[in-house]
Parts: C-alpha cells; structure tokens; sequence
C-alpha cells in the first residue's frame, strides 16, 4: 500500500480523441487593437481510467498566431506530450493582443479567430478561439524613454495667470483633437486636458473610455460641450454619448471605480452635458468652482450616472443646473453639492441602490463648508439648492443629509424641495434642528416622503417608474419640463422623477 500511494512510474498511453472540454468555443469578447484581453481558461478532461498523453497541444495558426496559451503553468503556442492522469483535468489559459491594421485593411471591427488543435489525424480535437477586435483613437501622454517618466500637466491651477506643475498624468489636447466623433471609439490613458480657451465638443454617438486613473479635465476658460442626442434605439443608445472604462469584457460592465473623473476645474466655463452616460468611475462628474457664474457653471439634461465608486456628480464652491438628469450606485453620494454653491435640479431621479458594500452618505448631501488642513471648518455660502418634482430615494434611510456650519457663522444654506419624493424617515428625531423640519413649506413644499417609486429594477440602473408609483401625477406643473429623458411627452400634472411612467411589461 505504501509503495502503490507513492508510486512516480506512471504508465502514459497517447490519447486516442477522447478528451472532453468545458466548453467547444473561447470567446475572448472585445478588446481594442494592440490592447491585451483578460485571461480566460479552458479545462480538458480525461475521463478515461488510463493515464494519457496528449501528442500536441497547439495553436492552428502556429507561433503566427495573436493568441497566447499556457498550459498547467507553460506558457507557449505549441507544446508535446501534454501529460494527463487517468480522470483528471488540465487548465489551458488564453490570452490575445492583436494589430487590426494587420489584420484587415479599412476596418473598424474585425473577428479574430483560431483554435486550439489536440492531436493531429484521426485523433485531432479543437476548442475554437473567438474574438473581436475593434479599432480605435489612441490619446495618452509622452514617456521619457530614458527615465520612463510620463508627462504630466502644467497649467494655472490657482488662478493667478502662472501655469503650476501638477502631478496629474496626462496632456493637453491638440487643436485636431478637439472634436471627438463617432467614426471610432477613444482610448485615453492618462487625463487628455482641454487647454485655456480652447472647447472640446464631443458629438452624437460617441464612444470615450478611459484606463485606469484617467478622465478628463477641463481647465481656465476652457469649455467642454457634449451633444449627444436622443436614441431613435433606446436598447441600441446609437446617439447618446458614452463614457467607460476601456474594459470592454463583460466582468467589466457594471464594475464601479475604473477610471478617474470628468474634472471641471475651477475657471472652466460653460460646461453643456447633454445625452451622456458615465458609467464605472471614481467621481462620474467633479465640477470645482465659479458659483458666482452668470451662466451656470454646468448644465447637465438628458443624462446617466451610474456605477460611481465615489461621488455620482461633487460640486465644490460651484454651480449647476440639472434637467432629466439620472443618477444612481454610488459608493457615497450620488449627487453632493459641498462647500456652499449654487445648484438647481428639476425632473431629475438621484438614487442610490449601492449594494458593493456599505456607505458612509445619502444619495444627496448638501453643506457649506469644508475641513482645512488644521481641522478648521472654513465656510461658504450655499447661494441656493433647489430641487423641483424630483425623487430622491435608495436602500437606506435617510436619502438627505443637510450638514450645516453653526447657523452664527453667518454663511447661507438656502435650500428647497418642491414637489419631491424623498426617503427620510426619523422615528427617534436623530436629525434635529431647523433643516429637518420636512413640516415647513418653505424648506419642503408639497414633498411626499417614503412612497414607493416602484423602480422596474433599480440594483441594475433601471429606473423607470411604473403604475403604482408614488411620484405619479405628483409633479408641481410650475416647473414642468415637456418632455422626459427618453423623450416621452409629460402630462399634466406630470409625474416627479426624470420619467414618464410606464406599464412594465410581466416577466
């Protein structure tokens, strides 16, 4: 017994075809061009009660092939006498980076195959490899090729008219950039900055993702206009534009903090979002600054955020105006206007349904006034806050948090909900004080507090509302806008919320 536990001299017959496999095709899903693809695995089976060896495990293109194997830890495109116990099993690990220009000419996709061949002749079995290869415009800053450091941005950071060195990665765009269009998708490694005075305009049906630690930044009197437009589609999203991370697999769908932000840096001006989805990041919007603005700051309509491992949209010190303006799964809040500022909402759905782990906010925050260094509270005025026939719910309670500085400070916090349904319940009076009082028609007009919006699936970013909505038909006609994100005409009174109800439809 001993000797048969500890037994080395195994006796390998070669495999006659009969290997099994987990499955007959590895799709690798889509990748951009010269981008490597996530590992994925294949495992192979003997069912047999023989030891086996298998003559050649191979790529059929050979060593020209874009696909890269390793095999039980060997990496390589061919191998011999793969080894393998009676009824045990082998993992094969794929990967692929591919030149699409290589491959096809005048492409923008292309379908890249090949197969893992096992034996040859009668014997010979295949796992066939599959994946897409999509081209695209490539921005990322300069390396020294001596010192391996990447360029970093210089510009005025404090308002002084004197360019400062920063530490942000990344580098200003060129004139010719400064129009992304449809023709095909951007890749940006790094922060691509729009330049003082310069726009960057990004048109309908545009495609933008980011590495990781990448965004973009708008900086002093520099403008960015997205121009999306309304989907004829609403599955397809033909016309909208988007903003994700450059994983294109699906692990990599909803999966919040892949990149960094959209930064509009204070000094920034004129900042119009329209039609856009920003989805995956660390801070889906971060607007700084200018709440002073005679034209706001940032207007954002007919627009997504979703997924943010942070903040959906942060003001600091600036001003905002939202319309149709959707926002949901925030590691923290979905939407917080900080250190006082101007922001007016209308029509607008800021949800927060995070369910990645706990969080230390409520969908919305408002406060004027920010920690110095020295863990001194330095104020400033919260000019206004509106928000108009607007939901404010998610999966905890409350959904509002008003942090004021001591009312003697002598700094604003002016605020009002009008014809919103807001989640905030306080049986105990935990939240005291003036700015809680939700029987006050002067902070809280007309609000309906914890009715169910009957969501059609709010953990998955679908929120729609249905038939039994609380928000229906709740919406002050004052402030209507005539039609909702997904263009469908309002009725009179319309319904809270940045949609028009439907009738979902029975699984």
């Amino acid at each position: 017994m001993l000797w048969s536990s500890c037994r080395k001299d195994f006796d390998f017959s070669p495999s006659t075809g009969n290997l099994e496999f987990s499955k007959d095709t590895v799709y690798l899903d889509t990748i951009f061009t010269n981008i490597g693809s996530s590992t994925y695995n294949l495992k192979v089976y003997n069912r047999t009660d023989e030891d086996i060896s298998i003559p050649t495990v191979r790529l059929g293109q050979g060593e020209a092939s874009n696909y890269r194997l390793n095999v039980d830890g060997l990496p390589g495109k061919e191998f011999e006498n793969v080894e393998l116990l009676a009824n045990d099993s082998l993992f094969i690990f794929v990967e692929t980076t591919a030149d699409i220009q290589t491959l096809s000419l005048n492409s923008l996709e292309f379908l890249y195959t090949d197969a893992i061949e096992f034996d040859s002749g009668n014997n010979l079995q295949k796992v066939e490899l599959v994946t897409l290869i999509k081209d695209a415009i490539f921005i990322y800053p300069d390396r020294d090729e001596t010192t391996g450091i990447i360029e970093t941005l210089s510009f005025d950071v404090d308002g002084d008219g004197t360019p400062d060195d920063t530490t942000i990665q990344g580098r200003f765009l060129e004139d010719d950039e400064l129009t992304f269009t449809n023709e095909k998708p951007y890749v940006i490694y790094g922060y691509a900055a729009v330049d003082e005075g310069d726009i960057l305009t990004v048109e309908a049906g545009a495609r933008v993702h980011f590495h990781a630690n990448s965004g973009l930044l708008v900086t002093n009197n520099a403008s960015l206009k997205i121009n999306g437009a309304l989907s004829t589609d609403q599955e397809a999203l033909e016309n909208e534009v988007i903003f994700e991370g450059d994983r294109l697999e699906p692990l990599f769908e909803d999966l919040p903090g892949q990149w960094g932000t959209i930064w509009l840096f204070n000094g920034s001006v004129d900042n119009d979002i329209n039609y856009a989805t920003i989805k995956n990041s660390t801070v889906g919007i971060l607007c700084e600054g200018n709440q002073d603005a005679v034209d706001d700051k940032l207007t954002i309509t007919n627009s997504q955020i979703y997924n943010s491992s942070n903040f959906g949209i942060l003001g600091r010190a600036t001003s905002i105006a939202g319309e149709n303006v959707v926002i949901n799964n925030s590691g923290q809040s979905s939407f917080a206007g900080t250190f006082g500022g101007k922001y007016n909402f209308t029509h607008c759905t800021i949800a927060n349904y995070w369910n990645t782990g706990s969080r230390q906010f409520p969908s919305v925050l408002l406060n004027n006034y920010v920690t110095d260094e020295n863990g001194m509270d330095q104020g400033n005025d919260l000019v206004e806050a509106n928000f108009n026939n607007c939901i404010i719910f998610g999966n905890d309670n409350p959904e509002i948090f008003l942090d004021e500085i001591s009312t003697s400070s002598g700094f604003d916090f002016d605020f009002k909900f009008t014809n919103c349904l807001i989640r905030f319940s306080d049986p105990s009076g935990f939240f005291g004080g003036d700015n809680f009082n939700i029987n006050n028609p002067d902070l809280y007009d007309n609000c309906i507090f914890n009715n169910d919006p009957d969501f059609k699936a709010p953990f998955e970013n679908m929120l729609m509302i249905g038939e039994n909505s609380g928000a229906n038909a709740e919406g002050d006609p004052a402030f209507i806008i005539t039609t909702d994100i997904l263009g469908v005409n309002r009725t009179t009174p319309p319904d809270i919320g940045a949609y028009q109800h439907v009738t979902f439809d029975e699984d």
